[in-house]
Parts: C-alpha cells; sequence; structure tokens
C-alpha cells in the first residue's frame, strides 16, 4: 500500500502482513486505491469483531447499570449545531506553496521566527524545481519566510532558509513559505430528500452574481440555499447518546448513575490522513456515556480511567507501551473541564488510543436548549443540595470513555507483531502473537497429508466438534506442514493441531503451541477444553 512509504519499517512490515495474510486491502485497490479509505479482509473482519466484542462483554454485558443503544448515522441537523459541531468543529487548513502539501496548521510541527529550515523533497528533480521556486518566494511581497544566508541545495534538501512569524512549517517538505489559513470544516455534508438542491444553488449564485456580491457573499448564498435539505454524517457516535438520554433512561428505569454505549462508524473530513488505519475518513467508535450526578464527575472520571486502562492490558497490550496524557488547559474541548488521552507507543510514537473525559453537563443542556425540551432526571430519594428536602431534579454530568476500535486493532497488530531470528542472526519466522479471544481462528486442523483419506476424515470431523462448540476452527490441507505452520503463525492462530497415522491409532493429535511452538501429544477429548481454558484465560 502506498500509504506505508514514509512509515518506519516495522508499520511497513505490518502494512504488507495486513494484505499478505487478509487482514487490510486498500479500499478500491483495482481502481488505484482510496488513500482515506480501507477494507478489513477476512482476517482483519474476524479481529475487528473481537475486539470489539470484548469491549462491548467488559463495558456492557458484564455490568448491570450499563445498557446499549445503535443510533443512526444520519441525525438531524439540528444535532450537530447544539453540540457545537457545526461551530466549533473547524480546522485551521494550510497550503504548502513549495510542495502544495495540505494540511491542519495546529498539528503541523512547530519551529520558532529566524530559525534556520531545512525543506526536504522527493527527489532530486523535484528539489531543483522547489530552489527555482523558493528564490520567487522569498522575493514576493509579504512572504511567510525569507533567505538569511546563501541558498543552497544538496541533494534533495535546501539549506539557507530562516523560519517566519508563523510558529510551524510544512510537517511533509519542512517548508515555511506558506499558503493563508483557511477554515475548514471536517463534517462530510450530503443531501436529505428526492429533490436535487443543486438547482437551487444554481438561481441563488445567478442572483448573487447580478448583484455584485463576493466570492465570500456568494459562499454564504450557496450555504443558504443548500441548507433545507442539508444533513451530515456523524462525527462522533457520543451525540445519539445524549439525545436518547430521556428515552433511554425511563424505558429501562435507569437510575443514576448509569451508562450508554455505542460502537458503530462515524466519518470525519481529515486533513491529514496518516498511519494506515490509525487515521482515516471513516472509522469505527466505542463509545460509553456514564451519566452522574453534579460534583461526582471527578470521582468516576478515576473510575473510568482505571477500568479503560486494565482492559486495554487485558487484551495483551504490553503494560509498558500504555500510558495516561492529562490534557492542558488550552487543549481541553469546549465541553470538558477535564481530559486524559490512553496513549500507545506505535512504530511512530505515541499516539492516542482512547480518550476519557468528564464532559460535565454540556452536552445535554445544549441539546435542552436546542431542542427547547426539559432534559433531566429526577431522583426522588436524593437530598435536594439547594432544599436540604428529598427529591432532586437535576441535569446528569458525564464521563465519557471514549475508544477507537480501528485504531485499537493497529495496536493489538503492532503489539503482536513478532519477528524471530535463528542463531545466524536471520529471520526464522514472523508471528501475531494475539491475546486467544483476539485471534480470527482460535485452533487449526490440519491432516499431516492431504491425499490420506482416512486422515483427512478424522481431521475435518475434529473440526466440526469445534465448530459445535462455537469455536472458530480453520481445516488446512494445502502446502506442506511446515508452510501451514508458517501461515497459522501470521495470522495469530493460538494452536494447531496435527492429524497423523498415529492419530487413527491412539485417537491422539500433535498440537503445537504457537507462541513457543513447542508441541505435545494430546488425546483429542482433551483438545477443546484446552482451547477453551486458553479463552477463558488469555493464556496458551
Amino acid at each position: 500500500m502506498s500509504s506505508a512509504s514514509k512509515e518506519p519499517e516495522l508499520m511497513q512490515k505490518i502494512v504488507s502482513l495486513c494484505k499478505r495474510r487478509g487482514f487490510v486491502f486498500q479500499s478500491s485497490e483495482v481502481y488505484g486505491g482510496l488513500k482515506s479509505a480501507y477494507d478489513y479482509g477476512p482476517m482483519g473482519v474476524e479481529l475487528k469483531r473481537n475486539l470489539m466484542n470484548e469491549w462491548w462483554r467488559f463495558m456492557v454485558t458484564s455490568r448491570d447499570n450499563v445498557v446499549g443503544l445503535e443510533s443512526s448515522i444520519i441525525m438531524h441537523p439540528e444535532v450537530w449545531r447544539s453540540s457545537g459541531h457545526v461551530g466549533n468543529f473547524n480546522d485551521p487548513l494550510v497550503d504548502c506553496n513549495v510542495c502544495q502539501e495540505r494540511f491542519r496548521a495546529d498539528k503541523a510541527p512547530k519551529i520558532e521566527e529566524g530559525q534556520p529550515v531545512t525543506i526536504t523533497l522527493g527527489d532530486k528533480g523535484r528539489a531543483k524545481l522547489a530552489f527555482e521556486k523558493i528564490k520567487e518566494l522569498a522575493a514576493e511581497e509579504g512572504a511567510t519566510a525569507s533567505i538569511a544566508s546563501e541558498l543552497k541545495r544538496d541533494g534533495k534538501s535546501i539549506v539557507g532558509v530562516v523560519a517566519g512569524d508563523r510558529g510551524y512549517v510544512c510537517p511533509n517538505c519542512g517548508s515555511p513559505f506558506l499558503a493563508k489559513e483557511r477554515n475548514f470544516n471536517g463534517m462530510f455534508r450530503t443531501n436529505l430528500g428526492p429533490v436535487d438542491p443543486m438547482q437551487n444553488v444554481i438561481d441563488a449564485l445567478k442572483a448573487g452574481i447580478q448583484e455584485g456580491k463576493s466570492d465570500e457573499e456568494l459562499k454564504a448564498v450557496a450555504d443558504n440555499a443548500m441548507v433545507t435539505s442539508a444533513v451530515y454524517l456523524r462525527p462522533e457516535t457520543a451525540q445519539g447518546m445524549f439525545v436518547q438520554f430521556s428515552n433511554v433512561q425511563q424505558s429501562q428505569s435507569a437510575k443514576v448513575p448509569f451508562g450508554i454505549a455505542q460502537m458503530g462508524k462515524s466519518f470525519r473530513n481529515e486533513v491529514t490522513v496518516e498511519h494506515f488505519i490509525f487515521r482515516s475518513c471513516e472509522f469505527e467508535q466505542m463509545e460509553m456515556e456514564f451519566f452522574c450526578p453534579p460534583g461526582e464527575g471527578p470521582r468516576y472520571l478515576e473510575y473510568w480511567k482505571d477500568q479503560r486502562m486494565s482492559w486495554w492490558e487485558s487484551i495483551g497490550l504490553s503494560k509498558e507501551k500504555l500510558m495516561f496524557r492529562e490534557h492542558e488547559q488550552d487543549e481541553l474541548a469546549h465541553y470538558s473541564d477535564g481530559t486524559f488521552d490512553v496513549e500507545y507507543e506505535f512504530p511512530w510514537g505515541w499516539d492516542e488510543l482512547e480518550g476519557v473525559a468528564s464532559r460535565t453537563d454540556y452536552d445535554l443542556k445544549a441539546h435542552a436548549k436546542g431542542a427547547g425540551k426539559k432534559i433531566e432526571y429526577f431522583d426522588p430519594e436524593a437530598i435536594n443540595p439547594e432544599t436540604g428536602k428529598k427529591g432532586w431534579r437535576y441535569v446528569p454530568h458525564v464521563v465519557e470513555p471514549a475508544a477507537g476500535a480501528t485504531r485499537g486493532v493497529l495496536a493489538v497488530l503492532c503489539n503482536a507483531y513478532t519477528e524471530e531470528f535463528d542463531e545466524n542472526n536471520q529471520l526464522a519466522r514472523t508471528v501475531l502473537k494475539l491475546h486467544p479471544r483476539l485471534a480470527p481462528y482460535k485452533v487449526a486442523v490440519l491432516p499431516l497429508v492431504k491425499k490420506d483419506e482416512e486422515l483427512v476424515k478424522r481431521a475435518r470431523k475434529i473440526a466440526e466438534e469445534f465448530l459445535k462448540a462455537g469455536i472458530p476452527v480453520k481445516y488446512d490441507e494445502q502446502h506442506t506442514i511446515g508452510k501451514r505452520y508458517a501461515r497459522h503463525d501470521e495470522i495469530g492462530t493460538p494452536y494447531c493441531l496435527t492429524v497423523d497415522n498415529d492419530s487413527l491409532e491412539d485417537n491422539s493429535v500433535t498440537i503445537r503451541y504457537r507462541d513457543d511452538k513447542r508441541q505435545e501429544r494430546i488425546a483429542v477429548d482433551q483438545v477443546i477444553a484446552t482451547v477453551q481454558e486458553a479463552l477463558a484465560t488469555g493464556k496458551l
């Protein structure tokens, strides 16, 4: 996949394995692919579902105070105005005047004014063209950078430039020669209804042009012409849980504190898509909104921090590769009075895996105001702090653990990917040491010789017993036994069961353990129990 070209070597290997073994493919690859979208193959869809099922079990079905919801991807457009997404979900967008890369200003590498800058292009030919372009840009009035000394080109790199007052440079080439910042809304807008709104837009623009309106005014005219049928693809699953709070609470007779959980697709029109499936325009989330009385947000924020960190560790992520990062005051979202990110050490460095945020009562109050309806909770047993009497009506506060399912898959793959070398330091095998419950197949059943009908018959019977027990199994007879072992190492299958001639005599098989490759004979009537124990304990 082309997106791997700038990644660390480890990421390139993981991307290659994902395609080779059917975990992740570039979307529409036959047409050249779409950079920001990915398809999950036979192994990837099982891994992702297993991860999400584990989250659902931990967050919902193992608790008596959390319930589930599946809200619509397309919601009333007023939902996003009330939540602040229409007004606040804007990113500063910048074009590099040297390499033409478009990026978010708030995510660009920081550099102080007057500091020397090295501009690096993809090859010598591009660097030669950029060299001439930089001389022109530096001479322009209002240039965002300047040439401090003799401008020189050394292969793909250009030196002699100093940064201007922007405070950042292009993340692609390092150039400080940048276009003006523009606001960019991160939501996908579409239209709902059978009537094409474009005719309204055309008519409105014609009238605006005749009136002599400016480009900015014409943009506003076009937006107003589309607004009657405009809807948005949700940028997060959270708002569906807020607007359905009263329906869920009343239908379930739920008592605060309680939570509403949801998993599903979200869409963000990202300026920068990077690191394979880590940041893309279409992704899946695993979110829970935990509603609690006013004043109890800080306590539950600590509780859910501990719960969420313990879950990531329980599914196999290395403890030393996980940490919390507290948001600084100036980076807190407009709804939050405290947020912590669970970060994982990916091959490119530490990055966000999940956020645990105290959202206060912002969301429920915002939707109550926007809809013109009360969204409250009444506790007849609680003491009202204002009156000192029983019966307290209040707007609950919210603590939100919000994890990325697709980011979780990538973290699991990075953590599980292992290369083992022989005594000559040659690569001996590649193995995914996945937690047994996450592995696409829990066991592979392999007849030693596929042309031996009796071995095949016995192997298929064992595989059928696993299916009856509800355990995902792969019957595999293609290629040599060594190649089959290697194949299942790479997709993370915890156990391989080899059926040989002795199996026909003593009703036993050779069981091979993925992580250390050890092999032993085991009775056929013990193999299902062995796998079930691994699924229960997480240990092979």
